[in-house]
């Protein structure tokens, strides 16, 4: 019987899981795609609580352009508020989701602004 994309996604996911592991000086960067918003979040997986978080979604965020640009804004934005919370290195979680898009757009826009992954 074939996955479901969503199970498809779970089973990537977990795979990745096991491997990354976020701390209070390393934590984890999470990022959650939805067809019309994207998220990234900070978490410390030791006690359980997420640092930081952004989302397309907040109104710091310029809204205007298409979602690849959206993610480049949500990117630099989680990097200055990581970099004012004294964080410098993070480990990548993409969340079972292709790295490519919007995911990558993230990703490097954050790399760009200062954060090491």
């Amino acid at each position: 019987m074939a996955l479901s994309k969503l199970q498809r996604r779970q089973r990537i996911k977990h795979r990745i899981r096991k491997v990354i592991f976020g701390t209070a000086t390393k934590p984890r960067l999470s990022v959650f795609r939805s067809n019309k918003e994207i998220y990234a979040q900070l978490v410390d997986d030791n006690s359980g609580a997420t640092l930081v978080s952004v989302s397309s979604r907040n109104k710091e965020i310029e809204t205007a352009g298409s979602k690849s640009d959206v993610a480049k804004a949500v990117g630099k934005t989680i990097a200055e508020k990581a970099k004012s919370a004294g964080i410098e290195t993070v480990a990548f979680d993409r969340n079972g989701f292709l790295y490519h898009g919007r995911v990558k757009a993230l990703a490097d826009a954050a790399r760009e602004a200062g954060l090491k992954f």
